[in-house]
């Protein structure tokens, strides 16, 4: 009785830190991302988890950019990247669901009042 008991404890412990850990979103995702004009652009994320810290780069038409306060909480992602658009920088808050090799992203301008812009990312293989 006392082992059964000893499992279903550390079963529940493992179910509770996986939950708090976040999804395992580490490696290559490829997502067409919608740009102003309705056309789709390429994007890779490269995305290496460290507990609930993300970090990595998103790289598409602006080259290579660095991923910045990246964190990952259960299956919710969220990370800004920053970059130019005419001399002037830009902060794009990325917020994302992970579901199993998908992640949907809601993506949005800081400081900015549009709705976003939504799009899907999927692991490459």
């Amino acid at each position: 009785m006392k082992l059964r008991s000893v499992v279903f404890a550390l079963c529940f412990i493992f179910a509770l830190m996986t939950i708090a850990w976040g999804a395992d979103v580490t490696g290559k995702w490829v997502a067409q991302v919608p740009g102003r004009g309705g056309e789709t652009r390429e994007t890779t994320f490269n995305f290496k988890v460290e507990g609930e810290k993300v970090t990595g780069t998103m790289s598409g038409f602006q080259g290579d950019v660095p991923i910045s306060d990246g964190k990952i909480s259960g299956d919710d992602i969220s990370f800004k990247v920053k970059i130019s658009f005419n001399n002037n920088e830009v902060t794009l808050l990325y917020n994302g669901k992970v579901s199993g090799d998908e992640i949907k992203f809601t993506r949005t301008r800081e400081g900015g009042n549009n709705p976003g812009t939504e799009f899907t990312a999927k692991r490459a293989k």
